[in-house]
């Protein structure tokens, strides 16, 4: 054709989502990354030819910081306002304070005149439900209206929180770590971090926490600033337009992200020290202030409480998994605002009897971290004194246990089985739901009944020889709220399978430092005994469970098998849909797509030399088609389709060819047939490909993709394959 050299290739101009994924699919971490070094590359070279564009390349690096900036601000301020939330709201259902209605318990009887210390959690200004409504604080009947009012406040809350998620954003429900750690992975779930999940998560949160229900937020408030980083992101093109670079973490994690994550922080620590929602100037939930040091000895005990948290953790993920698929598979999974007012409806009854399943959880975990001083209240701290004591009021002896300790141990007792058992049926429902503080404060029980029982143990047995060098009579030896904590930490350890990242939050929670030993020993214990039981943590297993295409870098492949094994196609199955650079009209291209669901198509040379040119997407192949037809006059179904520099040879009279050679990734990523698949794995894992070719001297074989490599994990694990697969 003459003047065929002079067709406009339309894509020297670009058009509205090209470039983009569709929904629950998977990015191609090798193509964003190529497209951020050329706009990287566009940027520079623009910089050198005026101040303008030398300002705006200045402000396209400094994106980035502004971006961590945002987030931090907004991150740490959610964190603030809804611990004070939580902490009002949790208090709301027991009374309110005269004064000033949003003060809570603690916040009403400080600013009171007429508070004492010792009588500082009682109040004139502060008034239970059944002072306000009867005029009765003490009697049978004040009582029973405050346990109905309890379980009152706890169904709306709750119900509140799930009609809100129910009907406004589906995706605020449950911890949002597992979505989290798939779509930092490459997987979009398009309004998974939009705005109306983050408004209604936010929201959500503070009910289900003040509900009472068994649960935590530290979890969701993962997905709250994730979600803060999603929204700021996307205000900068940078990032908007390039789902790789939104996600420079998990299988990506350049050393500046490692910097900018510090930054960002840095400043949510600043903005929470700012607002101090704990009201103890501090940064940390739980601060703890032992003045005993630990022994050799205890590591025993230590140990044991480890041992504790790995078959704790097992019990727990097999029963909450089992539950949650039976949730999926049976018409419980239609009812969820009726499951959530069933279970919060029994939390509430059963909680309101026992003090320390009444308060909530994070102060309940808070007074069993406590050591005992001279001025603390608590039951836990009912020991017997010795009137000749003239010690210091931080280094009082052991003592032994008065009636109110041995009252504290069987309800811990009663409320370690009620919560072992009620966050099975909790986690995993439609609501915000996080996973850290039930399972510390199940620890943290155990932890302090143990050292209850070895602080008495080593009062009347002193003289015992593991007790002789180390506590003699008269002196403070063991402090049971370390042994709490050594237990929060491995029953958390245990469910969620962290090591030293566990160890690390231990210190940002308690700010206890000196106890990295005992720390260590219970996690590092409680990995061991629950990996003998299984490999997954909680998380991986709802990520499994849902069947999202996570390739968790923890998973060892070991077996033999070949590219070749998994490859399509198969024997027996129809040959491989492809593209020929130059002999193929628009419309058999839309009659393949049509016809088939793949993400995209190889280009070869010919079907008869199958030698491989490039691979184009699928998405793409649609949006360049039909901008061609809009765009581009002559564009009909018999126009040929080519993807060479230079169009075909044509007769004279045939229409316009369309060139499409921009679409065309040029270098796919290829293995041959014979390369073990353990190699192709730790390819998949290592770059986040989305699919890769199999090829054998430059001849296009097959394809394996994303979902054909965790296929064949779970074949060769003797799962089921196709019961992985996201739905």
């Amino acid at each position: 054709m003459s003047g065929s050299g002079n067709l406009m290739d339309f894509l020297d101009e670009p058009f509205p989502d090209v470039g983009t994924y569709e929904d629950f699919h998977t990015i191609d971490w090798l193509r964003e990354k190529s497209r951020d070094t050329d706009r990287h590359r566009k940027i520079t070279s623009k910089s050198k030819e005026s101040i303008w564009e030398f300002i705006k390349s200045l402000l396209d690096a400094w994106s980035g910081w502004v971006v961590m900036l945002l987030i931090g601000l907004l991150a740490g301020t959610l964190a603030g306002v809804i611990d004070l939330a939580v902490d009002w709201m949790t208090d709301l259902k027991e009374g309110v304070c005269l004064s000033a209605f949003w003060y809570s318990h603690e916040q009403c009887c400080w600013t009171s005149n007429e508070t004492t210390f010792e009588d500082r959690d009682k109040c004139p200004l502060w008034q239970k439900w059944s002072e306000l409504l009867v005029n009765q604080s003490e009697g049978a009947s004040a009582y029973i209206l405050n346990y109905l009012m309890y379980i009152l406040w706890a169904l709306l809350f709750a119900f509140l929180a799930v009609s809100l998620v129910r009907v406004f954003a589906p995706y605020a429900c449950g911890s949002g770590i597992p979505e989290i750690k798939t779509i930092l992975s490459g997987f979009i779930i398009r309004g998974y971090l939009g705005k109306w999940t983050l408004l209604i998560k936010t929201v959500t949160l503070v009910l289900v926490v003040s509900s009472g229900l068994s649960l935590g937020k530290e979890g969701p408030l993962v997905h709250v600033a994730c979600c803060c980083g999603n929204f700021f992101s996307s205000l900068f093109s940078k990032y908007s337009k390039n789902e790789g670079k939104r996600r420079e973490v998990s299988y990506y994690f350049p050393l500046k992200t490692l910097w900018r994550s510090f930054f960002a922080a840095l400043v949510a620590a600043f903005t929470l020290r700012s607002i101090n929602p704990f009201g103890n100037s501090r940064l940390v939930l739980f601060y703890v202030e032992y003045h005993t040091p630990w022994y050799m000895a205890e590591l025993f005990p230590f140990i044991l409480l480890g041992v504790f948290g790995g078959l704790w953790g097992t019990l727990f993920i097999r029963c909450n998994i089992a539950w949650c698929r039976r949730r999926k598979t049976t018409k419980l999974g239609k009812y969820p605002v009726l499951e959530v007012i069933v279970v919060t409806a029994i939390t509430a009854i059963i909680a309101y009897p026992n003090p320390y399943t009444r308060q909530s959880t994070s102060e309940l975990i808070s007074e069993l971290f406590n050591d005992c001083g001279a001025l603390e209240s608590s039951q836990l701290c009912d020991y017997i004194n010795d009137p000749n004591m003239t010690r210091p009021v931080d280094d009082i002896p052991d003592r032994p246990a008065g009636i109110g300790v041995y009252t504290a141990m069987w309800q811990l007792a009663l409320a370690l089985v009620f919560k072992i058992v009620i966050t099975i049926f909790t986690f995993g429902m439609k609501i915000p739901s996080g996973l850290f503080i039930p399972s510390m404060a199940v620890g943290a029980m155990a932890g302090r009944m143990v050292g209850i029982g070895v602080e008495q143990l080593a009062y009347h047995h002193h003289d015992w020889i593991i007790f002789r060098n180390w506590c003699r009579p008269g002196a403070d030896c063991v402090t049971p709220g370390l042994y709490a904590m050594v237990g929060a930490a491995a029953c958390l350890g245990g469910v969620t399978r962290m090591t030293v990242s566990l160890v690390v939050i231990m210190f940002e929670l308690t700010g206890g430092l000196e106890y990295i030993v005992p720390l260590m020993a219970a996690a590092v214990t409680s990995k061991w005994v629950a990996d003998a039981f299984g490999k997954e943590g909680i998380y991986e297993a709802h990520i499994h469970l849902n069947g999202y295409p996570f390739l968790d870098v923890k998973d060892e492949f070991t077996h033999r098998t070949l590219a070749t094994d998994v490859m399509r196609p198969r024997r027996g199955e129809p040959p491989l849909s492809v593209l020929t650079q130059d002999s193929m009209t628009v419309e058999d291209v839309e009659t393949l797509i049509k016809e088939t669901d793949y993400n995209g198509f190889p280009v070869v040379v010919s079907r008869d030399s199958e030698r491989l040119i490039g691979f184009a997407q699928r998405r793409e192949l649609i949006l360049a088609i039909k901008n061609a037809r809009q765009r581009q006059e002559g564009i009909v179904s018999n126009s040929i389709m080519y993807f060479t520099e230079e169009p075909p040879e044509l007769p004279a009279n045939s229409p316009h060819p369309l060139k499409l050679r921009r679409i065309l990734n040029l270098s796919p990523f290829t293995v041959t047939d014979h390369t073990p698949m353990e190699t192709v794995v730790d390819i998949f894992r290592k770059l986040g490909l989305r699919q890769c070719l199999v090829t054998r001297s430059g001849r296009l074989l097959g394809i394996i993709t994303k979902k054909d490599v965790l296929r064949h994990m779970a074949q060769m694990a003797n799962q089921d394959p196709e019961s992985i697969m996201f739905n």
